[in-house]
């Protein structure tokens, strides 16, 4: 079982060589013991991708399964098949699921992000789902730096050639600057499909004898170790790594989307899978795991783009736009005539078998005889729970007393020094980048909380969102998961919408050290609880460990994607003030916490405090106010208080778009509270709502049986913003501060003046 590769004798397995690929020792020698044997260099190979933490989450599943993974609207459990599915009505179901592809884009940021769209699209496509939008979230370091300004930009135009060519616009997402993600930024994706009920497939391989094939693109020696190098650190080494960075075409992609659905509506396909991570190793180790089957493949039959490829790197190739398919016996001739009508790759290599092993020959030779269960996640892939410890650098930062900060300034100026600060500043020269009115779908984008997608078959809409405040579950892991869950559902809920379910994308830093450990199982819990206490269960997601450099780890920043529901799309509600004389309402209390905001980090350079104050039962009756003033037509518009507080709230709702500006005219009761922690607080289950007069008394009404606060605080109208004594401003101004920041920056690279 060693076979000879252009003329040379495969390395001999030893030890050593298991180490160099990622394994430990103890896994190495309980390898020897499944197999009764030493490993083939092939075997070896497929182990230690299938092993890696990004495919086996052998760190994180003992504290996933604590999640809520069932329940709603879910029609299938997390982790079931490729991504989550959540029952919509009208006998329609939607497909969502979000992944990171963190690493790649560090070292190759255009391929990096560009394949992480494709990959999620064909987790999407691959249930029989067509892909209807795509969101992101982002992360990077500080912008003032001309390497992070380098990924931003790569980043950016790798999401966005890659999804206007694919044809699927992206309508959401949202992206911060940090310090800490200098070496190592965060690209994650996430796809929305739909599929009639009943007509999604599986990722199963059942039925013996029943033909395997490759369908899609050829392959190559791209992204060979991808998913090992997933599961390190970011070095100077990273660098080398290149060849691990796979190569996307979205035209491919676009074709293969084409004749899958093609193929999984005729019937003669039993299960479909996308080769994502480890490539052929995953999707045949998985699907037959899934069948309580196995499969006899021939690596000879599958196309190959380059000459002299190993049995190693055939399995091992993360080259792009590739499926493996298990089609009915008998049926072979018709699923390739469907996918040769898209100038696709489909050719048999294999066929299913009872024995529950992967055996795998190349060249005359067999490469890999591997129980297949062994590989897989709940299988035989090893299972750890690691040391668990807070950080000690929380007590010195709960210490924090917000009462010693000295007075910031005038008001005014600190608003707008708070609207050109990146994290707050209009993403426009993003967005702009991206094609999101392609297939014409989309009822509200950049202008309301969450993006709304109108559904044209029933009138119903999805609203969706992806949110995370890294710094305050750097602060309180447990709580800023709460707080990731909940302001999601509230950016939805502020489109009218009603949260239904989530997936997520939980990015950390090595789980060998104990207070990363500790902050993901706290962040776990957090995420969990609320969950559960809204009844958005998890549908499935991502873990993406070691993100850190030399220097530092990221901020733990477990991304939330939220699913909504609108039943009514017309009644979607925007951000943006509407209409002269409309009454502004606060829904929600203003607390006056400062500790981990936007604020306290660009006004005074501190990060320190706790994360605020979230109550699941107050958040949950604001949402449900939200919603039932949305369904009743009252509100003109409804925006949740966030980074930067609520005069930055404020500020948005008046430049909206950048277009039709409307100023207002604002009086907030402090209670005794000093004027910079009104204004600028992060307290949560806070939303600003305008509405006509006539209504503002009926949602003043629903707010009040419902026990919550609310106050009519100021009027719309004029081409100011005036809050109390402390801030007078032109909108003008104020848009020109927030719409133009981010752009002037990049573009400054352009003429040589950074």
């Amino acid at each position: 079982m060693t076979p000879e590769v252009k003329g040379q004798r495969e390395p001999e397995v030893t030890l050593d060589l298991a180490l160099k690929h990622g394994l430990t020792e103890e896994e190495y020698r309980k390898i020897v013991e499944i197999l009764g044997r030493t490993p083939t260099y092939t075997e070896l190979g497929i182990y230690s991708v299938m092993w890696s933490e990004h495919c086996s989450y052998k760190n994180s599943i003992a504290v996933l399964k604590t999640l809520p993974r069932e329940g709603g609207r879910l029609l299938v459990g997390a982790g079931e098949e490729n991504a989550g599915l959540v029952d919509i009505g009208d006998g329609m179901a939607v497909a969502f699921k979000i992944e990171s592809h963190n690493h790649p884009s560090a070292v190759e940021p255009y391929q990096g992000a560009a394949t992480g769209v494709g990959g999620i699209m064909r987790d999407i496509f691959t249930m029989g789902a067509r892909p209807i939008a795509g969101l992101n979230s982002l992360r990077f370091g500080d912008i003032a730096d001309a390497k992070t300004r380098g990924l931003f930009r790569g980043v950016v135009k790798g999401i966005g050639d890659y999804g206007n060519s694919f044809g699927v616009p992206t309508v959401a997402g949202e992206v911060y600057f940090d310090p800490c993600y200098q070496d190592n930024p965060l690209v994650n994706a996430m796809s929305v499909g739909v599929v009639r009920r009943g007509e999604w497939a599986s990722a199963i391989a059942s039925g013996v004898g029943n033909p395997v094939m490759i369908v899609g693109s050829s392959t190559g020696r791209d992204g060979i170790h991808g998913a090992t190098f997933a599961s390190e650190e970011i070095s100077e080494a990273s660098e080398s790594k290149r060849p691990s960075v796979q190569v996307g075409d979205p035209f491919t992609e676009k074709l293969l989307l084409e004749a899958s659905l093609e193929a999984i509506r005729s019937g003669d396909i039993v299960g479909i899978q996308d080769m994502g991570a480890a490539g052929i190793t995953c999707s045949t180790s998985e699907m037959s795991a899934k069948g309580k089957s196995g499969m006899r493949i021939n690596l000879d039959r599958v196309p190959a783009r380059e000459t002299g490829m190993s049995a190693y790197e055939l399995m091992l190739s993360e080259s792009q736009e590739r499926m493996l398919v298990v089609a009915q016996r008998g049926k072979e001739s018709s699923v390739k005539e469907i996918f040769s009508k898209w100038d696709l790759h489909a050719e048999i290599i294999g066929e299913v078998t009872d024995t529950g092993r992967l055996d795998i020959t190349y060249r005359g030779e067999k490469v890999a005889d591997i129980p297949a269960e062994t590989l897989v996640l709940g299988g035989g892939a090893p299972v750890y729970i690691r040391e668990a410890r807070m950080p000690e650098y929380l007590s010195s930062a709960r210490s924090f007393k917000q009462e010693s900060l000295p007075d910031p300034g005038p008001a005014g100026e600190v608003l707008m020094r708070l609207l050109r600060a990146p994290n707050i500043a209009s993403k426009r020269w993003v967005y702009e980048q991206y094609d999101s009115m392609v297939r014409t779908n989309n009822v509200v984008l950049a202008q309301g909380d969450a993006a709304v997608i109108l559904l044209k078959q029933t009138g119903k809409a999805l609203s969706v969102k992806t949110d995370c405040n890294g710094r305050y579950v750097y602060l309180n892991p447990r709580r800023g998961g709460m707080i990731a869950v909940a302001e999601s559902a509230r950016n939805v809920a502020c489109t009218g919408a009603t949260p239904l379910a989530i997936t997520n994308c939980l990015n950390f830093g090595n789980p060998y050290k104990p207070e990363v450990y500790w902050q993901f199982k706290e962040a776990v819990a957090g995420i969990g609880e609320a969950c559960r206490y809204f009844n958005t269960p998890v549908t499935g997601g991502n873990v993406s460990f070691y993100n850190e450099s030399p220097n530092a780890s990221v901020y733990p920043t477990p991304v939330i994607g939220m699913l909504g529901l609108l039943d009514d799309a017309e009644r979607a509600v925007t951000s943006q003030f509407r209409s002269e004389g409309d009454v502004i309402i606060q829904l929600g209390r203003t607390a006056g916490h400062i500790g981990g905001s936007e604020f306290l980090s660009v006004v005074h350079g501190i990060v320190a405090g706790d994360a605020p104050a979230l109550s699941l039962d107050d958040e949950k009756r604001l949402q449900s106010v939200l919603i039932e003033c949305s369904a009743g037509g009252l509100l003109k518009s409804a925006h949740d208080c966030s980074d930067g507080g609520i005069a930055v709230t404020l500020a948005e709702c008046c430049i909206g778009t950048g277009n039709n500006l409307l100023g207002a005219e604002i009086d907030l009761d402090g209670e005794g509270m000093r004027s910079d922690f009104v204004l600028f607080s992060e307290d949560q289950s806070r939303v600003v709502v305008s509405a006509s007069k006539a209504n503002g008394h009926a949602v003043m009404e629903i707010a009040r049986r419902s026990r919550i606060p609310a106050a009519v605080v100021g009027r719309v109208g004029g081409d100011r913003l005036v809050i109390g004594k402390e801030i007078d401003i032109p909108v003008s101004e104020i848009s020109d501060a927030y719409m133009r920041s981010i752009g002037e920056r990049m573009e400054r690279d352009e003429t040589g003046l950074f």
